[in-house]
């Protein structure tokens, strides 16, 4: 029972630290991605938006505004996460977790929560932002919608991870954002329906795991998907245990954080 409250308090204790990282600078970490999603809205939404005309049958600012939410969610939480613990090998401090009594799994889930703390919080700003833009915007499914933002958040607070365990310079945390995750991210139907895509595209964009982030998402908030929704959540689910299976074992031989 001592080890378990041990545990408990070491993860808390992780846990705040990591959230009060990112408080602490709010106006780098909090307020651009504000800023950003502002830009979108008026540009794409306001401007472009009347010219392009309905998509799947919706505004086509409706229609934008779950794709332009996951979109921060996904680069935020991966971001948090990449960060802080390439920061702590950097610092050479994480060699003080690996040492203490605090087990591997305490160590994953204190740096994924900031993660996922932290990519909730801006989603839900972003929504909050979108409000200005299209203030009679319905949420179909509250259950689908809040479980999906998590699991994503989660889902790529764990890639983060993985990203700063193999990173050795403070360039190589920023690759995979820059030159992966951007244009999956562009490509997975966060500004149009894949229906209208040509049968040869369609079919090259259901290869692509932002695909079914995004339109599991857009079904929760307006009943719309271009995807199966059982098939993506399991998807999802398993990538999940799949990573953080990866990230436990990474920690446990070292690879990446013992010099």
């Amino acid at each position: 029972m001592k080890r378990r409250n041990e545990i408990f308090i070491s993860l808390v204790t992780l846990v705040r630290k990591e959230i009060k990282r990112f408080l602490r600078i709010w106006v780098q970490t909090l307020v651009p991605p504000a800023v950003t999603m502002s830009l979108y809205f008026v540009i794409f939404g306001s401007l472009i938006g009347p010219r392009i005309g309905s998509m799947d049958g919706l505004d086509y600012i409706q229609f934008m505004i779950p794709g332009l939410i996951m979109m921060s969610v996904i680069t935020n939480s991966y971001a948090n996460v990449v960060s802080s613990f390439y920061s702590v090998k950097f610092q050479k401090s994480i060699e003080e977790l690996l040492v203490s009594p605090m087990p591997n799994w305490a160590i994953l889930v204190g740096f994924i929560m900031g993660g996922v703390s932290r990519g909730v919080l801006i989603g839900c700003i972003v929504f909050c932002v979108s409000l200005f833009f299209y203030p009679s915007f319905p949420i179909v499914n509250p259950a689908l919608t809040i479980t999906v933002l998590f699991l994503t958040a989660i889902l790529f607070s764990l890639m983060g991870f993985i990203n700063a365990i193999f990173a050795d310079s403070f360039d190589d945390i920023s690759i995979i954002p820059t030159f992966v995750l951007t244009p999956l991210i562009y490509l997975g139907g966060v500004f149009y329906s894949i229906n209208i895509l040509p049968d040869v595209w369609r079919n090259i964009s259901m290869v692509n795991p932002m695909l079914y982030v995004v339109n599991t998402f857009r079904e929760g908030m307006l009943g719309v998907s271009d995807v199966s929704i059982p098939f993506a959540l399991s998807m999802i689910i398993f990538f999940i245990v799949l990573l953080s299976s990866a990230c436990l074992l990474l920690l446990h031989k070292g690879i990446g954080t013992r010099q």
